[in-house]
């Protein structure tokens, strides 16, 4: 009964030292052993179980003090745990809980409602003890989980306890491991709201908080610019808290963090460097979140690579430092060497270029001048293709031309099986280079996910858009060989170089397309429009497999060509894979599939032969004039001259 004598004499507090001693005296005037008897007459208590916690060293008059007299009451004979832990008492009557207590709230935690039955009290590291670190969440979580009392209470943290049980310090826990529980982040008997500057878990206060076990790591936080900008006070500074959550707090490994390689542009960094308000008031470009998201690494991280660097990738993790100083990992001087962790050897021979650019500013110009370009081209090329079929359909609707059923008779044959077999692995190559390089740029998109739903784990999306790039190389040197085997097939693609007829065909055409002409003019086996599309897929397909080996090898390209090559390489294989996607849709489709000459298919790349109706069209349907001013202007003689010359630029493919 005079165990609480050492405390008594160790405690500063001289007024609590002297009550205790008091209290001592009078307790010890009583034998321990009638207290107990009397005790028992009325209390069924099990003194044998008791014996084994935490009090079971005292006596009953110990803690129920007013009890030693006879005509005691429940008032009187209530236990003060006070008189035993008075800094306990006094760090409790200070905290929110101990406030709403002293102010009449009934429903605010005492010392019992944390700790349990005051005759079955256990220590702290007993699985059965209420405050065990594997039973906090529920001790705590019977008042902060509940939907009514948080809403009375205005707490306005939602389902603590259920995010805490899904985090890694809860299964550290639940494993028997050294983790974080509620009262290591909150504190015990002095709980304050986040709001207080002396709570643990206020803004300043967080990260010397989680330094208790992440000791290296806080270290290096607080020699950060965040870390020193949070300890002079900035309250826009994060804290360990603002990029890894608060009670649902996961490991990085985990898609869910927001310290997951990649959440971090969004969820994370993005949170502060996006925000206007936040980059005006710290003077921080306010381009930096964008100009990385429409990056290689970025759209790579947005459709799911985990490879693909992120912002802490080269700024650092808890040690990020201005890019001015010296030790930073973006510091000019040591850029080559962050660059190098990905890409050995990179930029080795000099200074890194630009690393946030934006394509939109002029200050980068070679990539603006060369997008403003691509959009002038792809507008004035797209826009004039649209006009060129659009009125040409127009006419066809207006003056349905002849319908001729059939195909070309067998030994007209338009695309050879060499032609066609190039065709087929272009066509298919296409399609999947379309998909796969589009799904990279537009990674949110409903039609990208299903294919960067395995891009994570497997990277199948940039597998398969390097297979069908060499897929396509593949179609060009297979193409490039029928030239070189066969005369016919070299004399066919001959006939491809423009020449003065062209200028006559498009002059005809126009006049058909202003009701001139009742009929289409004579084109022969090639005209303008084979031609124009030829040119352009070798033209487009070269230049895309150009900037696209720059860009898959990326360490060579780094290490050995001028800064400014992988960003031209970048915008020039986009804005070009624009350009080739709309002409397929707008020009290819239209004379294979939308012309109503031909609708719904031309089956040459099939069976080798155009339909009866297209050939019928390349020779000008051979009508005479309608002699009402709007019928064709070419005589038959006229008609079939030019159909011939057609013909005598290139013959037909074998």
């Amino acid at each position: 009964m005079f165990a609480a004598l050492p405390r008594v004499l160790s405690s500063s507090r001289l007024a609590a030292g002297i009550l205790a001693v008091a209290c001592l005296m009078v307790l010890s005037a009583a034998p321990a052993s009638a207290d107990d008897g009397n005790c028992q007459a009325c209390h069924e208590v099990d003194r044998e179980a008791m014996a084994s916690t935490v009090h079971g060293f005292l006596d009953c008059g110990d803690c129920h003090g007013g009890a030693l007299v006879e005509d005691h009451t429940p008032e009187t004979a209530g236990v003060d745990c006070a008189t035993c832990h008075d800094e306990v008492a006094t760090s409790y009557a200070a905290s929110i809980h101990g406030q709403a207590r002293a102010n009449g709230s009934d429903e605010a935690p005492g010392c019992l409602s944390c700790h349990g039955t005051i005759h079955v009290l256990v220590p702290a590291d007993d699985p059965d003890s209420p405050i065990n670190p594997a039973n906090l969440p529920g001790t705590c979580g019977s008042c902060h989980a509940d939907p009514e009392m948080a809403r009375k209470f205005h707490i306005p943290v939602a389902r603590p306890v259920e995010a805490y049980e899904s985090s890694i310090h809860a299964r550290g826990v639940s494993l028997g491991e050294h983790a974080a529980s509620c009262s290591d982040c909150h504190g015990s008997h002095d709980i304050q709201p986040g709001s207080d500057a002396r709570s643990h878990v206020n803004h300043n206060n967080v990260p010397a908080t989680c330094g208790q076990c992440h000791e290296e790591i806080a270290s290096a936080y607080d020699a950060s610019v965040h870390g020193v900008a949070a300890a002079q006070g900035v309250r826009e500074s994060p804290v360990c808290t603002d990029c890894h959550g608060e009670h649902r707090i996961l490991a990085p490994s985990e898609p869910g963090s927001p310290v997951y390689t990649t959440n971090i542009p969004k969820m994370t960094c993005g949170r502060c460097h996006g925000d206007e308000r936040i980059n005006e008031k710290f003077g921080i470009p306010g381009d930096r979140i964008t100009s990385f998201a429409d990056s290689y690494h970025g759209l790579a991280g947005r459709s799911g690579a985990l490879t693909a660097a992120n912002c802490a990738s080269c700024h650092g993790v808890h040690d990020i430092l201005p890019s001015t100083d010296s030790r930073s990992a973006v510091h000019p001087d040591n850029l080559p060497q962050t660059c190098g962790n990905c890409h050995p050897g990179a930029l080795a021979r000099e200074q890194m270029g630009p690393v946030h650019v934006v394509a939109t500013e002029k200050r980068f110009a070679a990539i603006y001048y060369i997008r403003l370009a691509y959009l002038w081209i792809i507008f004035l090329t797209i826009g004039g293709m649209l006009l060129h079929n659009g009125l040409d359909l127009f006419r066809k609707m207006r003056n349905p031309p002849p319908r001729f059923a059939g195909q070309a008779p067998p030994h007209e044959i338009r695309m050879s099986t060499g032609f066609r077999a190039a065709h087929f692995l272009m066509l298919s190559s296409f399609i999947v280079l379309v998909y796969t390089g589009f799904a990279l740029k537009f990674p949110e998109a409903w039609w990208a996910r299903p294919i960067l739903a395995w891009e994570g784990s497997l990277g199948l999306r940039g597998l398969l858009h390097r297979v069908a790039s060499v897929v396509m190389m593949g179609s060009l040197v297979l193409h490039a060989l029928h030239l070189i085997l066969r005369r016919k097939a070299r004399a066919c693609i001959a006939g491809m170089l423009p020449t003065l007829a062209d200028v006559h065909e498009v002059r005809e055409r126009l006049l058909y397309f202003a009701g001139r002409r009742a009929t289409p003019p004579a084109a022969g086996s090639l005209g303008y429009p084979e031609k124009l599309e030829y040119l352009a897929l070798i033209w487009g397909s070269l230049l895309m497999a150009a900037t696209g080996f720059l860009l898959w090898f990326d360490n060579f390209t780094l290490q050995w060509l001028p800064v400014w090559v992988p960003d031209v390489a970048t915008i020039v294989h986009l804005y070009e894979a624009i350009l080739a996607s709309l002409s397929i849709l707008v020009w290819h489709f239209y004379f294979v599939i939308f012309d109503p000459v031909v609708y719904p298919m031309d089956t040459a790349f099939l069976t080798g032969r155009s339909p009866l109706a297209r050939i019928k069209e390349r020779e000008g349907y051979a009508m005479p004039s309608t002699g009402n001013g709007k019928g064709p202007q070419d005589s038959d003689t006229e008609t079939a001259a030019l159909a011939d010359q057609r013909d005598s630029q290139g013959a037909q493919a074998p």
